[in-house]
């Protein structure tokens, strides 16, 4: 082991698309139409709605984010972006949040995930053992090196676009097709308080493709990379998931799947029977493997970030670099804390969390590309958000929307979430006041 943070320089476009793509594409497009369909009372127009607007909302994210990053492309990612344009403090929540409830919390539910996809071979009884074999499979993957990591995600990125592929091309084809738009939202719901809690599914959905951030200090040529894999991946990624929705509705109406645990399972059986649908779901479980593999590999540089900083506990193990060149330490912290977190076998759960809490530090990096035009207006920027101030604007808005929403709007179940969140990461400051004293 060393102590020099320094990581190598290995990681090409394919990895960083790759990132993008195979963080993302994990397990919301799979499993969520549940929890999207029991909100909606089991009808599909606002859901699809959802889709659309919170795909829009993401690439505008996209096209944001990425202009910060590609100013400061160093390990770390966002807790580096906005400790440098809002201070030492932000920078540090942020970077606590992603360490001890993002990473870890989303790695678990993906864990969960692939657990209960196994159901399907394994039976009932056995979530909890099958999702902490799935982390320990995904920390030993990424502890052989940056490159075998990168190598298994382009792998599992490969391996999850067939299942997609095949229900978006032959649900078409075998299904007889449900109504899509029609009817919009069932009696005696409301129309805001359900956007909001139906966006906060998709952006989990979406989640994952501000990891590409955490890596950029390993990248080769991020200035040229980091926008093509961002808004390229983010671009692609809103194609996919519309249209493989509208392939599930045209198998399935929503007041089936609505009730169904795995839908898009459900849908593969309709469509190819009961072998071809197990195999499906293999390759349904593949995929929120590798996006579990993608975060581990994120998740581990933000508290290598973190620990070079001197801000967590036990900083300087977690500090030093293996011979195979990744923070092995920071790599089991991430595994470690997502194993507890599994333990509750809650899917959404976890999502809700993880995607709550993310968002508050994503809206303020949107910001925080507004305010470092001011701060630093003569800085040579290779890549610059277009329609600017629009599309920061966009990003903002939507972001404090599906926010206060979950605060304000939405049931109690989901405050309480939000709330719980808040209270996780708030813990962060009196952990900062304790080592500050220290230092």
């Amino acid at each position: 082991m060393s102590n020099n943070n320094e990581m190598k320089k290995e990681l090409g476009m394919g990895v960083a698309m790759a990132t993008v793509v195979g963080c993302v594409i994990g397990s919301g497009v799979f499993f969520k139409p549940t929890a999207m369909y029991t909100a909606t009372g089991g009808a599909p127009g606002l859901a699809i709605i959802a889709w659309i607007i919170t795909s829009l909302m993401c690439l505008c994210a996209a096209m944001t984010f990425a202009e910060i990053a590609i100013l400061m492309p160093e390990t770390g990612g966002m807790p580096v972006y906005l400790k440098r344009v809002f201070g030492e403090k932000v920078g540090y929540l942020c970077g606590w949040m992603q360490t001890v409830v993002f990473y870890p919390g989303l790695v678990a539910a993906l864990a969960v995930a692939v657990a209960n996809q196994a159901k399907l071979f394994l039976g009932d009884g056995l979530v909890i053992p099958v999702a902490f074999a799935c982390i320990i499979i995904m920390v030993a993957l990424n502890c052989m090196g940056a490159k075998v990591g990168g190598a298994a995600q382009n792998i599992f990125t490969v391996a999850k676009l067939i299942p997609l592929i095949l229900i978006m091309i032959f649900g078409f084809i075998r299904g007889d097709g449900n109504p899509i738009f029609d009817p919009m939202l069932a009696d005696g719901l409301s129309m805001g308080s359900v956007l909001g809690q139906l966006m906060i599914a998709v952006l989990f959905a979406f989640e994952g493709w501000t990891n590409v951030g955490a890596i950029a200090g390993e990248m080769k040529d991020p200035g040229k990379d980091l926008p093509k894999a961002i808004v390229g991946g983010v671009a692609l990624i809103m194609a996919v998931y519309i249209i493989i929705n509208l392939a599930y509705l045209w198998v399935l109406p929503a007041d089936v799947m609505m009730n169904l645990e795995s839908p898009a399972s459900a849908v593969a059986m309709e469509i190819f029977g009961q072998t071809g649908g197990k195999i499906v779901s293999v390759g349904i479980m593949i995929s929120a493997g590798g996006a579990c593999n993608g975060f581990i590999l994120s998740g581990s540089r933000t508290a290598l970030y973190m620990a070079s900083q001197g801000d967590l506990p036990g900083s300087k193990a977690l500090s030093k670099i293996s011979g195979t060149g990744v923070p092995v330490n920071c790599i089991f912290l991430i595994g470690i804390l997502g194993a507890i977190y599994a333990l509750t076998g809650q899917f959404d759960l976890l999502t809700n969390l993880g995607t709550f809490v993310g968002w508050v530090f994503y809206t303020l990096t949107f910001a925080a590309v507004m305010v470092y035009r001011k701060q630093a207006p003569d800085v040579e920027r290779t890549y610059k958000v277009p329609a600017y101030p629009v599309i920061p604007l966009i990003a903002i808005i939507s972001g404090l929307y599906v926010l206060l929403n979950q605060l304000f709007m939405a049931g109690s179940q989901s405050r309480m979430i939000a709330l719980g969140g808040i209270v996780l990461v708030l813990i962060g400051l009196p952990v900062r006041a304790i080592f500050a004293k220290k230092k």
